[in-house]
């Protein structure tokens, strides 16, 4: 199966791209979308939007991980994050990807067994489980791998369950 893992952010939107078969995960590509401050709201989301489409159409991904906003100190911050991770959620839907949110806690439990790991624990064993040689970089990138693996355990769990 392949999945889309994806950290949503207004400057910096994480995405990578995983398979699955047979209980191993494999990296397809990952990678960061980019947009400047210097633009207005609306066009940084629209260039999310077209990024976050053009990736559809490339990697043809059946299911899609998206972290949940969960706090944040500053509000003006929250909103537009949340906004990104609207169009985000709308792209996907328009593709028909089935959509899996999880909390940056469930991520942090699904990859080291702690709730309350660092983001350096999470991303060392985005490079274990994934048998990389480094650790991918950007953060929001290896964060966004860190998504599709959580969703890649969840489903397992799911398919057990429904046996």
């Amino acid at each position: 199966m392949r999945i889309i893992g994806i950290d949503p952010g207004t400057a910096t939107v994480g995405w990578g791209i995983t398979d699955s078969d047979n209980g191993e995960i494999t990296v397809v590509s990952f990678g960061h979308i980019s947009t400047s401050k210097n633009l207005p709201l609306e066009k940084r989301l629209l260039e999310i939007a077209d990024d976050i489409r053009a990736l559809l159409e490339k990697f043809q991904p059946q299911e899609a991980s998206v972290e949940e906003l969960f706090f944040f100190n500053n509000q003006k911050t929250a909103i537009a994050v949340a906004q990104a991770r609207g169009v985000i959620l709308l792209t996907l839907e328009r593709f028909g990807v089935r959509i899996g949110s999880y909390t940056p806690l469930q991520v942090k439990q699904a990859l080291t067994n702690y709730g309350r790991a660092d983001k350096q624990q999470v991303q060392t064993m985005v490079k274990v489980i994934l048998k990389l040689s480094t650790i991918p970089k950007p953060d929001d990138a290896a964060d966004a791998l860190a998504l599709a693996i959580c969703h890649t355990h969840r489903r397992k769990i799911e398919a057990i369950l429904e046996s």
